[in-house]
């Protein structure tokens, strides 16, 4: 038989032997996807228990920024550690492709790290939802819910705006009455699109000088205060979410990244294939 012929003939069988196998093998990406999300609960509440044991909320290093540097690089590590186990895993767990090209190989590998971390990612945002939700939950506040609620963002300003005067004596349904009032002003002003107008600080102003027994310049004074403290405080909010927000981004970019490496890595040690070099 003339070797044309032959070639053409192996190259068929090799082509029929390959296609009989799948290109994806769910249960390695599974296994591989499951373990990533199981080791990124176990770092997140290790870390959640070393930082409180770790800082105190009166210490003087306990600020804003080192907090959100701390939880952001955290999240790197977390999402690095746990998807390079999860990578790993699927590529060394599937089955050798018979005939693929190594070409072929290293990309199916790469899918499978990539696979992996994307079946750990959902399943994390499944099991990890309340508690993240929890943790960017104060920062994001600012931009949802800012609309004079117990709790929101807006209390602290609202709450030294009418704070009494030294002696006055007024009625606490009366203060309360008040209070919901310059709320409503509050969270109506601070939605989108909406903005203090001269009739909103001047009715402002009217309350707090009935609920305080302030005069009416300083009445006026203490809204100027209050508006100016509130939306720095919000724009902190936002500013925050933001990058905190941006600290997740990359920590799902590293995780794909480390993912698809460490899958490499494991299948190349499942075929024999990857060599270490001293």
């Amino acid at each position: 038989m003339d070797t044309t012929v032959r070639s053409a003939l192996a190259s068929d069988a090799t082509q029929a032997a390959e296609s009989s196998d799948s290109a994806v093998h769910w249960g390695a990406v599974l296994a591989g996807g499951l373990a990533a999300a199981a080791l990124s609960l176990v770092l997140l509440a290790f870390g959640a228990g070393a930082g409180f044991s770790a800082i105190s909320p009166w210490s003087p290093n306990a600020t804003a920024t080192t907090f959100k540097v701390s939880v952001g690089v955290y999240f790197l590590v977390t999402a690095t550690m746990s998807s390079a186990v999860g990578g790993y895993l699927a590529g060394r767990l599937r089955t050798r492709w018979s005939g693929a090209h190594t070409r072929e190989v290293f990309f199916r590998d790469t899918a499978h790290g990539l696979l992996a971390w994307a079946f750990a990612t959902v399943l994390s945002i499944a099991l990890l939802a309340a508690p993240v939700g929890a943790l960017l939950g104060a920062a994001g506040s600012a931009i949802g819910s800012v609309a004079g609620q117990s709790g929101s963002l807006l209390d602290t300003p609202i709450d030294a705006m009418l704070r009494p005067a030294t002696g006055t004596n007024l009625s606490s349904a009366d203060r309360g009455v008040w209070r919901t009032e310059a709320a409503r002003v509050f969270g109506a002003a601070f939605q989108p699109g909406g903005a203090f107008s001269a009739d909103d600080r001047a009715y402002l102003a009217r309350i707090v000088a009935a609920s305080t027994g302030i005069s009416q310049a300083d009445a006026e004074q203490r809204v100027a205060a209050a508006i100016d403290g509130a939306k720095q405080t919000a724009d902190k909010a936002r500013k925050a979410a933001a990058q905190l927000s941006l600290w997740l981004a990359a920590a799902l970019l590293m995780g794909a990244f480390s993912a698809s490496l460490a899958a490499i890595e494991g299948g190349g040690l499942r075929d024999g294939t990857w060599h270490y070099k001293v």
